[in-house]
């Protein structure tokens, strides 16, 4: 294995600069798309590494001498034999630590996915008899909107505080994040930061691009860069102070004034597969290099301590 196994642990360090240029110089879909898959990737590399030092530290540990009636036979103590220990690279500080580390990583995804089910589950039921099937109106004074995966949830104190343009620009951009399923991108962000904390610009910048990745199916479905602008810049105003969303911990986020700005502008282009002497070549081929160097040092780690396990042990 060698020093290939550290390397998944350490190449999600190159997210910020992907996510800085990914942000700026991508489509918001191009760039929600390429940013979740390259922190998926990595953070399944990132946890197998863990999981292979992991055995490594169990190799670790000292043996317990079995019974006297086994004594001869193959038993799970040996595992942890001399000789399957020497045949394993390995740093004794690293394989120690991985046990705990991929503890840790385990309880925090099983905590996200447990609360994204429930608070789902929670608001579903609060919803039920509500008229409309798509779009839920709660008469709430406290301005607020969100998207659950499969419906829209508005409060007439939003409404009332929007003008006829604006709403429409409201229910269309809610309406983008249901229909292209924001929620998984924003879901796999959350638990690839849990797997490695270096992947929270993957997270931070998914959540900015899926929004403008809304805003601007607004946009095209409304017809008016502007109308959409203003209706997000009230919304956020109105909303200011509000509780937190009911979805607050999968809920997309992006700064208003830069989303304000990027619609005031020119619609970005949404070209293939960019050239690599632009910027957003850049961004796109040192991800994919990033990625594909994570997926191959895992790989060989894996296949490596495979096969040394296997001919260092009787099972």
């Amino acid at each position: 294995m060698g020093v290939f196994v550290f390397l998944p642990l350490v190449l999600p360090l190159t997210a910020w600069p992907v996510a800085r240029l990914a942000e700026g110089r991508l489509h918001p879909r191009t760039a929600t798309r390429l940013l979740t898959a390259v922190a998926v990737v990595m953070a399944l590399c990132s946890t197998l590494c863990l999981a292979l030092l992991m055995v490594v530290g169990t190799a670790q540990l000292p043996a317990t001498p079995p019974p006297d009636f086994v004594r001869g036979d193959p038993h799970p103590d040996g595992w942890s034999d001399p000789e399957v220990r020497a045949a394993v690279p390995h740093d004794d500080v690293a394989g120690r630590a991985a046990i705990p580390a991929l503890g840790v990583v385990a309880v925090l995804c099983g905590r996200t996915l447990h609360r994204h089910r429930r608070v789902t589950r929670l608001a579903r039921r609060a919803l039920t008899g509500l008229p409309g099937r798509e779009v839920a109106v709660l008469p709430d004074g406290t301005p607020y909107a969100y998207a659950l995966p499969d419906r829209i949830v508005v409060t007439t104190a939003l409404l009332d505080g929007l003008a006829p343009g604006e709403r429409r620009a409201l229910f269309a951009h809610e309406r983008a994040h249901v229909t292209a399923r924001h929620h998984r991108y924003l879901l796999a962000g959350h638990l690839a930061a849990h797997a490695n904390p270096f992947l929270r610009p993957l997270r931070t910048a998914v959540a900015h691009t899926a929004e403008r990745w809304a805003d601007e199916t607004a946009a095209r479905s409304v017809g008016d860069r502007r109308t959409v602008a203003r209706a997000i810049g009230r919304a956020a105003l109105l909303s200011r102070g509000t509780p937190a969303l009911t979805l607050a911990a999968l809920a997309a986020t992006g700064p208003v004034p830069r989303r304000v700005a990027a619609l005031l502008g020119p619609a970005p282009s949404a070209r293939g597969w960019p050239s690599a002497f632009t910027g957003a070549g850049l961004t796109v081929w040192g991800a994919a290099a990033g990625t594909l160097v994570s997926a191959m040092s895992s790989a060989n780690s894996a296949v490596t301590l495979f096969l040394i396990l296997h001919a260092a042990t009787p099972l």
